[in-house]
């Protein structure tokens, strides 16, 4: 659905439910072996950001869930995005960049990264590969049609 074909506008006010029922989508409520699974989504989404991310494929509407990773030595591309993103780091140590400040992290660290903040995230280690957690409002805000991301130029 794109934002025009919504069925209420502000006239509709006085028509907001009181009560909700419970949807239930028809795709599984499970992704199993997120990490181990390889599709192309995955693949061009990991090309497209220049590091490995597994992108969680649930049907939710309002929060998404990806595995990132960062080679030994290496960094994610310096991008920016309407949507919040809670980082949550599984193994390893490094550090993000975010509107120039410097917020180092190792394992069990969570990082903000606020919306539309430039940022990139670098790991620190010579020879560990870093993992993470990443959870975002991005379906949220794509439904509503005010997702929106900028890659910096390379």
């Amino acid at each position: 659905m794109k934002p025009d074909d919504y069925i209420y506008s502000s006239r509709d006010f006085g028509e907001t439910a009181s009560t909700l029922d419970v949807a239930k989508p028809d795709r599984p409520l499970i992704h199993k072996n997120v990490t181990g699974t390889k599709n192309q989504a995955n693949a061009s989404f990991s090309d497209n950001r220049s590091h490995p991310v597994h992108i969680v494929d649930l049907p939710s509407k309002s929060v998404s869930v990806s595995i990132g990773g960062i080679p030994a030595g290496g960094h994610t591309r310096k991008h920016r995005h309407t949507y919040e993103t809670i980082i949550y780091v599984l193994k390893g140590s490094g550090y993000s960049m975010v509107e120039g400040n410097r917020i180092d992290w190792e394992s069990g660290d969570a990082v903000l990264v606020p919306r539309w903040a430039w940022h990139q995230h670098f790991n620190a280690s010579p020879t560990e590969y870093a993992e993470y957690l990443g959870a975002e409002n991005a379906p949220m805000l794509q439904n509503l049609g005010l997702a929106l991301r900028e890659e910096a130029p390379q």
